[in-house]
């Protein structure tokens, strides 16, 4: 294995990592919106990851992750009778996205922390590259 192979499955990492964050930005951002149908009403998204394979070897082991689209979230919206609202249907309901703050605060803390796991990494190859290169010298 390449030592610079590592390099790119950190890179890897942390791109998939950024994403998720901006994900996460987004729900927090959008969790006070309001709307006045089921339709347009903002749903939490969530990141789906695939792993790379290495495409010269395929029976190798993974050499990295990517982010393989976005899924928004099949649970409930918040259906709240509020008639004096100015976004309110006829019926006197408006609807709040199905944002959990609690889970999008746990997935924050969980991409911030895998991601400095893999600028760990990367620093650490760095350090063993640069004294394998000053074993030569």
């Amino acid at each position: 294995m390449s030592m610079f192979k590592i390099f790119d499955t950190a890179a890897s990492g942390m791109s998939a990592q950024s994403l998720r964050l901006n994900l996460v930005a987004s729900n927090m951002a959008n969790a006070d919106a309001v709307s006045s149908s089921i339709d347009q009403t903002y749903r939490s998204r969530q990141p789906v990851f695939k792993t790379l394979l290495d495409q010269a070897n395929p029976d190798a082991a993974a050499t990295g992750v990517q982010m393989a689209g976005v899924v928004e979230s099949q649970s409930p919206l918040v259906q709240e009778y509020a008639p004096d609202h100015p976004m309110a249907n006829e019926e006197g309901y408006i609807f709040r996205p199905n944002v959990n703050m609690v889970e999008e605060m746990a997935n924050m803390m969980s991409a911030t922390r895998s991601y400095q796991s893999n600028v760990e990494v990367a620093n650490a190859a760095k350090q063993l590259l640069i004294a394998t290169i000053q074993m030569g010298q």
